[in-house]
């Protein structure tokens, strides 16, 4: 039975919502009849320190750059640290990028989608963000087609969800993609979680 390997970027003042409501759905899903799970989750940071999130919550990322190991999936949550602090970090945006060669999907939730687009993934794309982001997106980044009232927009390699909890819609999605509609909807049935797919 195949395992993913996902990594979720941790920073300053993420969105908590945004890199738990995936955390959660990535990490209880599990192969039909057994307690075999298919992704094994883990959280990755610049050095890999404590992270102060949104509102106070303090995280322990699993690893750092400099030792974080090669992911399947990425997902890039957002928050006030996306859009406004870690935009201008080069350290990430070069991160991200050199990630992309490596990763099989890349992902996005919130206002991570500023950093998909600061690192040049989606120019000639379609894309998604926080319904309050998406002009300012589509103004500073007028390469890429923005997609308004929707969850998250799939491009093949690169999946862009709306705002805070369209991260869990977005995960629902690649698990279905990835695994079949039966382990989305017993996934979303555990959580108690109303989707539609």
């Amino acid at each position: 039975m195949k395992q993913w390997k996902v990594g979720i970027l941790l920073f300053n003042e993420v969105e908590v919502l945004d890199f738990a409501g995936p955390f959660e759905v990535f990490s209880i899903t599990t192969y039909p009849g057994s307690n075999i799970k298919p992704f094994e989750v883990r959280t990755v940071s610049q050095s890999g320190e404590i992270i102060k999130a949104r509102n106070g919550l303090q995280v322990m990322p699993d690893y750092c750059f400099a030792d974080n190991p090669s992911f399947d999936i990425l997902i890039i949550p957002g928050g006030y640290g996306a859009e406004e602090i870690e935009i201008h970090n080069d350290v990430v945006i070069n991160w991200i990028k050199e990630q992309m060669c490596k990763v099989s999907l890349m992902t996005s939730v919130c206002t991570g989608a500023f950093l998909l687009a600061k690192a040049g993934l989606l120019e000639g794309k379609k894309a998604t963000t926080h319904w309050m982001d998406i002009d300012r997106l589509e103004r500073e980044y007028d390469t890429i087609t923005m997609e308004r009232d929707v969850k998250y927009v799939d491009e093949g390699s690169i999946v862009t969800s709306g705002g805070i909890s369209a991260g869990i819609n977005m995960s629902f999605h690649i698990i279905k993609k990835l695994l079949g509609e039966e382990i989305a909807r017993t996934t979303a049935k555990r959580m108690e979680y109303d989707i539609n797919i």
